[in-house]
């Protein structure tokens, strides 16, 4: 079996879309509207992209079976960049045939190509299956001394609507 990966092109924007809506199903959240959609696909491909993406390919296949979204982020204390990993994800169809290991390689593959001090990710409480995978197979270290936080559009909009008495920002 042969599994090839590349980037992002705009003939196969229809069938990234489909994967980021079957891994929001795999994940039990909801997917991705059209209008998001069509923003995954421009953040990725425009000038400056704001995302990288990656597409798996077995053995000739026209649609790809798997993805993931890549993207930098800053370590001030290691003063090196360091690749941020968003999604993995594989059709159940080819799991247990080397496309997510191929996946997790080519990350950490370019992380290193490019000087990055680390590479990141966050993997969902119950997918223990992930979990074993990131901890056994890559040697990933699971972080206890850092909780992840998150703010929605509609988190960051009540919270700059609040009154911040005693507060000044200066630009």
């Amino acid at each position: 079996m042969s599994i090839e990966l590349r980037t992002l092109r705009r003939e196969h924007a229809a069938s990234f879309c489909r994967l980021v809506v079957a891994l929001a199903e795999f994940e039990k959240l909801t997917p991705p509207d059209e209008a998001a959609q069509a923003r995954l696909v421009d953040d990725a491909l425009s000038e400056k992209p704001r995302i990288e993406v990656w597409l798996a390919f077995v053995d000739g296949d026209v649609e790809p079976c798997g993805y993931m979204i890549l993207m930098e982020t800053y370590s001030s204390f290691l003063a090196l960049p360091t690749l941020y990993l968003e999604d993995v994800f594989v059709t159940p169809e080819r799991r247990n045939v080397g496309v997510g290991s191929a996946l997790l390689k080519k990350v950490v593959s370019l992380a290193y190509e490019r000087g990055c001090g680390r590479v990141e990710w966050t993997a969902l409480d119950w997918n223990v299956n992930a979990q074993r995978v990131y901890e056994q197979r890559l040697g990933a270290k699971r972080l206890s001394e850092w909780f992840l936080y998150r703010m929605t559009r509609e988190d960051m909009a009540r919270y700059l609507q609040t009154d911040m008495v005693g507060t000044s920002i200066s630009e």
